[in-house]
């Protein structure tokens, strides 16, 4: 029965996202959630908002996994303007969302965990509909002039990088311990580790498809990784196991800012349970050169354990830790490869320079003989 529940699993799951988008089809404006920017009326907003809102106009906007809107709000004692996340216009990429459970995730997030927080922008209304799997994040939109916000091609330096590892030893630390066993009931169980989602049976399969095609069109040595292709699952689960704790699940360059010397957070659609490792590798992999990471990581992870420390969080072993992280490292690989060889979900300059720095850790941190060695 163990070897048939995941496959049942992932069935249910495919099955929820297809209804969630054809129903969706069907009732189109029957129900009162706004679709696009042009649903975000006055009435709208201030309902979702709980604000004395007057006037609504549009101010900018962008398309991506979700539709991003700036709108000028009007009325006393309201922020001038605000971001709004809806979900993405086409119906594959929402799709692709429900697969994930962005929208949900996001809303959960703002409206349970977001209150204990500060390295996430404020949220003034959020709303979720289980029926179609329609979403609504009505957020701080974060001054520009106040903000620095990176990318994968203006890599972070190790004052930078030490300064996003210590908002996630924050965040890390806040939620440690108060997580129920994998399975079990609890006011954080709708969080789950990446090797516990259903989809992760499909992503062998995408790392093979990826790399065949990246192995066509670029010089980047994607074969170091086919260890990992081909036995993703006990490879995922491994870097899984307990201790576990929230985590921000896609803390990378495109997804920080930086405002009055601290780092923030961005995007929180696939928070996830795990071992920190995960996430300190990930980020740090993705945000630096391979060089300047090479040359700053052990003293980074020193950075982390005694910010989570600090925050209440255990006295993580340092070299135990260092061994979880070249593990870890194996995530930056899987996520840039699938990025850059499916396309779609990121400009090709930078998804293939993140995939770069996933090679490149994989080979100084000879996380594959690990890997081999461990399984």
């Amino acid at each position: 029965m163990s070897g048939i529940s995941p496959i049942v699993g992932l069935a249910a799951h495919l099955g929820r996202g297809v209804q969630r988008v054809a129903t969706d089809a069907v009732v189109r404006g029957m129900r009162p959630f706004p679709r696009t920017a042009a649903d975000l009326d006055v009435r709208t907003v201030a309902r979702l908002t709980n604000l004395p809102v007057t006037s609504v106009s549009v101010i900018g906007g962008d398309a991506g996994t979700s539709s991003r809107i700036r709108l000028a709000l009007t009325g006393e004692n309201v922020p001038e303007t605000v971001f709004v996340k809806l979900p993405a216009q086409t119906a594959a990429t929402r799709l692709m969302g429900e697969l994930g459970r962005l929208g949900d995730t996001e809303v959960r997030f703002y409206r349970q965990l977001r209150p204990e927080l500060t390295a996430a922008p404020e949220v003034y209304g959020s709303a979720f509909d289980p029926v179609t799997g329609r979403y609504v994040v009505i957020l701080e939109d974060l001054p520009a002039d106040e903000c620095r916000f990176p990318d994968t091609l203006h890599p972070l330096g190790r004052d930078e990088a030490a300064l996003v590892l210590e908002a996630l030893a924050l965040l890390h630390a806040t939620f440690w311990g108060r997580l129920s066993a994998p399975g079990q009931k609890g006011p954080l169980d709708w969080v789950y580790s990446p090797s516990a989602d259903h989809t992760s049976m499909l992503t062998g399969r995408l790392l093979k498809t990826s790399a065949r095609r990246m192995a066509e069109r670029s010089d980047i040595p994607v074969q170091v990784g086919s260890f990992i292709d081909e036995n993703y699952r006990a490879a995922a689960q491994l870097i899984d196991k307990p201790p576990h704790t929230i985590m921000h699940g896609d803390a990378h360059p495109g997804n920080v800012y930086f405002r009055n010397g601290a780092a923030g957070l961005l995007d929180w659609q696939v928070v996830r349970r795990g071992h920190p490792s995960r996430e300190l590798a990930y980020t740090v992999v993705t945000s630096m050169t391979p060089e300047d990471r090479q040359e700053s990581q052990r003293d980074l992870l020193d950075v982390y354990r005694h910010a989570l420390a600090a925050g209440g969080g255990p006295d993580l072993d340092r070299d135990h830790l260092w061994h979880r992280y070249r593990q870890g490292a194996l995530y930056a690989y899987v996520a840039a490869l699938i990025t850059a060889g499916m396309g779609g979900m990121q400009n090709d300059d930078i998804a293939c320079e993140g995939l770069r720095r996933g090679v490149a850790a994989l080979q100084d941190l000879d996380t594959v003989a690990l890997l081999k060695k461990s399984l």
